[in-house]
């Protein structure tokens, strides 16, 4: 903080200051080395780097069944679970390989039952879903209506035998099934459903002691939209009776199931005070509610439709397989499910115990409590933080207030000269903003053109360290340096009015001291500003901000602050930035590992719409992720480095990293991609009959590769050279939930494989205009598709409703839209139906184009348009997958079509 009004000293202080010129030429004798420095970078990033293995990869050692025994959970027990249904391969809703995997999900349950406590009762059922619409309001569910069928889900009821109350009061433990068409699902969530297998058979040598009934949903139509959770919640009779809820789920594979969402403090508080191993981030939920991680899991059912409190769980190392063929066994780390077991296994012990556990969810479920969001963490693995969001609102204000007043006070005591020195220390940080982003900005941009790949770090996470992190620290150094020197420009005319006894070169070292300091004090400013407005938007992990800005303003305080306007600055001492760092180090630098894995594990499926991004985006988004954590993390450390005399040195490492780094991607050293960490590349047996108008007609068939990882195909075309497949972006394909705006295509035998009869037929059924308000009626007609999507034209129709057999399934009602468009979109089993009827009710706002005006055109937009899948691998596109490179994999989502998909439309002039 500033020293008195402009930091001047009277003559009568003249003995303190030739002191301070004495420690001034010590401390010229000795400025920090290069190789202190370095080591003090090295110590950092390998702390950092250790404290992320001790918070995420430090697993339990897994138990067999017998040290397990009865009432414990074994590991080796689950993996038994997951091996099996792995090995029937993907199984989506409505394969075969599905129906294999409830069997086996079944007769486990009924084993169990068999087995289990003589207390305690037992309940199976093999739940089969009524036909149902699903339409939420928000995250990946605007403008869109989800409609399923024949769903089949097994619920496993423990409840006390001799405690009736307990079966209307049920905390409910949830996961799915079902993958996507793409994988095996080890991750995603077959580890879910031997974790809940094996908890099952715990629970049910427990349960004679509960107050509340513990149920096991193992359920279907997750990965199609949440469909199983929607169809329990509004279907099953024992939904009622649930007072809480726990979603397992997975957006990687293995490592430690992380607490990633939360609703309540005093359920946050159960966990933490049972959890054998807790993993629990409040960021995690910030990120995820914000809309930057593009997914959705059951627990969005359970909160919005259901009005349920609850805890989400969901593994997220190796983020970068989710949804893709590697997603498998030999993935998964020892000692995962075992975590997540212990964990869970002690917490539903717990809560079904705990009468305060039953009345507070029973009450909050009635609406009687306001829910209170609480502020939840674990600090390195050991122990589990949570405190409600209003105490943390009034902590956050009374350290903002508190520092508000100190620099106001101390600005004040500075005077004006003060007060621009502050002014510039402010600007320094903004110029390290800047510079830190511009830098590694330039570098991304750069990629496309110089690697083989856009994005050439996704197997090696590693090469972000040199090829953005490096460049990034050197533009916060230099941008900090600039204000360093502005800085000493003006405390060089400050000292020269108020100290012209002091030699000039005395004068220098003291300016430099004083600038060093500032540096290092706008770090708190920066900081300051981070909590001020995450307190506001009641940011969750504001706490983090809190750390960074009161453990180094202690270490400050303590070491080197004083209130005497007599004392000229002293050199920082190195073990401010030790005591400083220490906490807040400890506290976020594995958190701060984790996020950029999972940033970086993200790019393969950045591109929702392939091609339709830059190549260079994926680059940029990680690239300025690192340098604002650069920015943040970093911005103690660098302002020890603007005095010292190497800093030529320290430039020049890390430019050298950059260079490494860049050679090793560059040249193809180490891979972009490998067979365990691939490129998504679908393939796609298309069957087009969008642009046919006369029914005689051969529809266009062709085969369809595109990637939702930014780059174009040119590498894997070389694998593919003789399939004769054409690519570029003037080979659009309309897929309703999404466009291929960059993809290749191959007519080569595309011919085979589908019959005419496969073709979905939409068929207006009548068009009539009553009160001047127009109504059509379609009949959709999916053949053998039982997973389609059908896209509705939000500019022309204004409202529609959909009729199964005499049933109306979806209503008149406000229907919401995305980019003019309202997607509907159907899974479900064998049995389901596959004609529908439309009615389209007009908006009195639209064309209203007749087929007489338009007669032979051929630009009209589309009224509605409809994809049906099947899950069938042609003959071609079996050839095409076979020789596609061993770093290529397929990628499922619930609006990525299967191997093969049949487009149809209808135009506006019906």
């Amino acid at each position: 903080m500033p020293r008195g009004k402009g930091s001047s000293v009277s003559a009568r202080e003249k003995p303190k200051v030739d002191q301070a010129i004495g420690s001034a030429e010590d401390s010229r004798k000795h400025r920090r080395g290069a190789y202190l420095l370095l080591g003090l970078l090295i110590v950092f990033l390998h702390g950092s780097w250790s404290l992320y293995n001790i918070q995420f990869g430090n697993l339990p050692l897994p138990l067999g069944a017998e040290q397990a025994g009865k009432r414990g959970f074994s590991e080796t027990s689950a993996l038994e679970h997951v091996k099996y249904l792995t090995g029937l391969g993907p199984h989506p809703v409505g394969s075969d390989s599905l129906d294999l995997a409830i069997q086996y999900v079944y007769a486990v349950a009924e084993k169990i039952k068999k087995t289990a406590h003589w207390d305690v009762d037992v309940q199976l059922e093999l739940f089969h879903t009524d036909i149902g619409a699903n339409r939420l309001s928000s995250s990946l569910f605007k403008g869109k209506t989800l409609l399923y069928s024949d769903l089949k889900h097994v619920l496993l009821r423990v409840t006390p035998k001799y405690l009736p109350e307990a079966e209307e009061n049920l905390i409910l433990v949830s996961s799915h099934i079902d993958t996507v068409s793409t994988t095996e699902g080890a991750g995603d969530c077959s580890s879910c459903v031997g974790v809940m297998l094996e908890l099952a058979r715990g629970v049910a040598q427990w349960a004679h002691g509960f107050k509340s009934g513990i149920l096991f949903l193992f359920n279907t139509g997750e990965e199609e939209g949440l469909d199983g959770a929607h169809s329990f919640i509004t279907q099953h009779h024992w939904r009622n009776s649930v007072n809480f809820a726990v979603d397992l789920e997975a957006m990687g594979i293995s490592g430690k199931s992380t607490l990633f969402q939360g609703t309540d403090n005093w359920a946050l508080e159960s966990f933490a005070a049972v959890a054998k191993h807790p993993s629990a981030q409040v960021a995690s939920q910030d990120v995820f509610r914000s809309g930057a991680i593009k997914s959705s899991t059951d627990f969005q059912i359970y909160q919005e439709v259901a009005g349920l409190s609850g805890l989400d769980f969901a593994y997220t190392d190796t983020t970068s397989v989710y949804h893709t063929k590697n997603d498998k066994m030999k993935l998964l780390k020892p000692g995962s499910l075992q975590h997540i077991g212990d964990n869970m296994l002690a917490f539903l012990l717990h809560s079904a115990s705990s009468s305060k556990f039953l009345k507070d969810a029973h009450q909050q479920k009635q609406g009687n409590t306001e829910q209170d969001k609480a502020v939840f963490f674990d600090i390195l693995g050991k122990y589990m933080v949570v405190y409600p969001q209003r105490l943390a609102t009034m902590f956050h204000n009374s350290i903002i207030l508190q520092s508000l007043l100190i620099w106001g006070t101390s600005l004040l005591m500075g005077g004006r000269p003060g007060l621009v020195s502050f002014g510039i220390s402010c600007l320094g940080i903004i110029l390290m903003f800047i510079f830190s982003i511009c830098l590694p900005v330039v570098v991304a941009f750069g990629l496309p053109y110089i690697c083989p790949f856009p994005v050439p770090y996704v197997a090696n996470p590693w090469l972000i360290i040199g090829l953005f992190g490096s460049p990034a620290l050197l533009g916060a150094f230099i941008g900090q340096h600039i204000g360093f020197i502005l800085l000493k420009r003006h405390l060089r005319r400050v000292y020269s009015g108020t100290k012209p006894d002091i030699t000039l070169d005395m004068m220098e070292d003291l300016i430099d001291l004083e600038a060093e300091r500032w540096i290092f004090k706008s770090g708190f400013v920066q900081w300051l500003i981070v909590l001020i407005l995450g307190t506001y938007f009641k940011v969750g992990s504001s706490y983090i901000a809190l750390i960074w800005l009161v453990s180094p303003a202690f270490a400050y305080g303590f070491l080197e602050a004083t209130l005497s306007p007599a004392r000229l600055p002293k050199q920082l001492k190195v073990v401010t930035l030790v005591l400083g760092l220490a906490v807040p180090v400890v506290s976020s630098a594995g958190l701060a590992v984790r996020m950029a894995d999972v940033i970086v594990g993200s790019v393969v499926r950045l591109d929702r719409n392939p091609g339709g991004l830059p190549d260079w985006l994926g680059n940029v988004v990680v690239s300025v992720a690192i340098a604002v954590l650069v920015c943040f993390v970093f911005v103690y450390l660098i302002s020890y480095v603007h005095i010292s005399g190497d800093k030529k040195i320290l430039g020049l490492l890390l430019c050298i990293s950059f260079g490494l780094s860049l050679a090793l991607a560059s040249s193809g050293i180490v891979p972009a991609f490998t067979e365990d960490v691939a490129r998504t590349v679908n393939v796609v047996h298309v069957v087009d009959t969008t642009g046919i108008y006369d029914r005689n007609k051969e529809p266009l068939s062709y085969i369809s590769l595109f990637s939702n990882t930014p780059g174009k195909l040119t590498n894997e075309l070389v694998d593919l050279g003789d399939e004769e497949f054409s690519c570029g972006r003037n080979m659009t394909i309309d897929f309703v939930t999404f466009t291929m705006k960059y993809g290749c295509w191959s007519y080569k035998d595309s011919n085979t494989g589908w019959s005419s009869s496969e073709i979905p037929v939409l068929l207006v059924e009548s068009d009539s205009v009553t009160d001047g308000a127009r109504e059509t009626i379609i009949s959709v007609d999916t053949k053998s598709s039982k997973r389609w999507s059908l896209g509705i034209n939000k500019q022309e129709i204004d409202d529609f409703t959909v009729q199964v057999n005499s049933e109306k399934l979806v209503l008149a009602g406000d229907k919401s839209e995305i980019d003019g468009w309202h997607t509907i979109q159907f899974a479900g089993g064998k049995k389901s139906p596959t004609k529908f009827q439309l009615t389209l009710y007009w908006s009195s706002n639209g064309k209203q184009i007749s087929g007489r005006e338009t007669k032979g055109a051929t630009d009209l937009p589309f009224l509605v348009k409809l994809r049906t899948d099947v899950n069938r691998i042609t003959p071609q596109v079996s050839k095409v997958l076979e020789k596609l490179p061993k770093w290529c994999t397929p990628f499922g989502k619930s609006t990525s079509p299967y191997t093969l998909a049949f487009l149809t439309a209808l135009r506006v002039d019906i």
